[in-house]
């Protein structure tokens, strides 16, 4: 892909006690999670994109554009971005509509106003003063603001995580609207895996300062040298495809590249695409296709590769089809189980999957 579909950033350097040194290149669409524990920088390279910051050596392209290299330095109001924080900070002496207003280019601009009060559900807001807002109601006039800026590149610096668990759910189908519907790229800092599953096409995996991976979603969460991949709450995310609905038991058909689920849910549109999570705990091999047994999903595969964890355990990356060709599951064993079956790297398997979760359908 030419510079002009990528975001290309590094910065290295020292941060008060802090040392950062960090290089990715991504697509300049979609969602791009930046996940790590909290204190490992991600806010950090955040603030650097935006010109917050700045770093010894530093380097930032957007869609073609330097705004950051040696001879180089756009300060933060000749960025092309729109920042949501973690706190909405609205003028509280004005209304919503004042509020989305504030900041927004008089000759307008590629994102509209109505369109952005359509996007974020704020018909219903506009006349209020932020102190008689939610928290989500909140935060989706601060996206939206930060929309109406016309932004290039839309920087969210872990926008959920002062919201309780209940108003998360209620904000989060407005931004998988947003990835839906704009063609707009956004960096998302999040440290729940459950956000970046449910959000991001891209992961960016940082600790202590420096990241260790970057790539596609579901290739960062299979990769067996990755804490992911090890961790107890190890899953992959991935896209299928609605292929029909049995309404004798309420099933649906979801295709992925090299196979078929079956899942428990309501009657969708053939076509539809749906994200799914599959736990590596629900995954288990057999050798042999299994004659008789409750479990719905039971999908040829190939073990891709291995790696024994923690001394007890084995992780092990599976590829979908008869040869493997296809996504990508992630089975959590135990050696006992893997030495019993004689199981290695390259061997036809039986994958079991036991649960197969369903992301909600996106906003209309």
């Amino acid at each position: 892909m030419s510079a002009a579909g990528r975001i290309e950033a590094a910065f290295r350097g020292r941060l008060g006690k802090f040392d950062l040194d960090v290089a990715f290149d991504i697509p300049a669409r979609g969602v791009t999670a930046i996940f790590g524990p909290s204190g490992c920088g991600k806010t950090s390279v955040l603030r650097c994109i935006a010109g917050l910051q700045r770093v010894a050596q530093g380097r930032c392209v957007v869609a073609g554009e330097v705004w950051q290299d040696d001879g180089t330095f756009r300060p933060t109001h000749r960025r092309p971005i729109g920042f949501v924080f973690q706190e909405a900070s609205l003028f509280a002496h004005l209304s919503v509509r004042g509020n989305l207003a504030y900041g927004a280019p008089r000759a307008g601009g590629a994102i509209g106003f109505d369109e952005v009060v359509d996007l974020l559900g704020l018909e219903a807001l506009l006349s209020r003063a932020p102190a008689n807002l939610s928290g989500g109601e909140r935060q989706r006039v601060a996206i939206g603001r930060a929309l109406l800026s016309q932004p290039k590149l839309l920087l969210m610096d872990e926008p959920l995580s002062a919201l309780d668990a209940a108003t998360k759910s209620e904000i989060l189908p407005f931004l998988e609207r947003l990835h839906d519907r704009l063609s707009l790229p956004m960096l998302y800092v999040s440290h729940d895996m459950g956000e970046v599953e449910r959000l991001a096409d891209q992961l960016v995996l940082m600790q202590a300062g420096r990241i260790i991976a970057s790539g596609a979603l579901a290739d960062v969460q299979s990769d067996p040298a990755l804490p992911l991949a090890a961790a107890r709450e190890a899953a992959v995310s991935l896209e299928a495809r609605v292929a029909g609905h049995d309404a004798t038991y309420g099933l649906l058909t979801l295709e992925v590249a090299g196979g078929a689920f079956i899942a428990p849910a309501p009657p969708a549109p053939p076509g539809q695409h749906r994200r799914l999570r599959i736990a590596a705990s629900d995954v288990s091999l057999a050798v042999e296709r299994p004659s008789a047994s409750t479990i719905l999903n039971c999908l040829p595969a190939r073990i891709v590769s291995s790696r024994p964890v923690d001394g007890h355990s084995v992780i092990a990356v599976l590829g979908l089809g008869a040869e493997g060709g296809g996504d990508r599951l992630v089975a959590r064993v135990t050696r006992r189980s893997w030495d019993h079956l004689a199981l290695r790297d390259g061997m036809a398997v039986y994958a079991q999957v036991k649960g197969v979760a369903l992301v909600p359908p996106r906003a209309g």
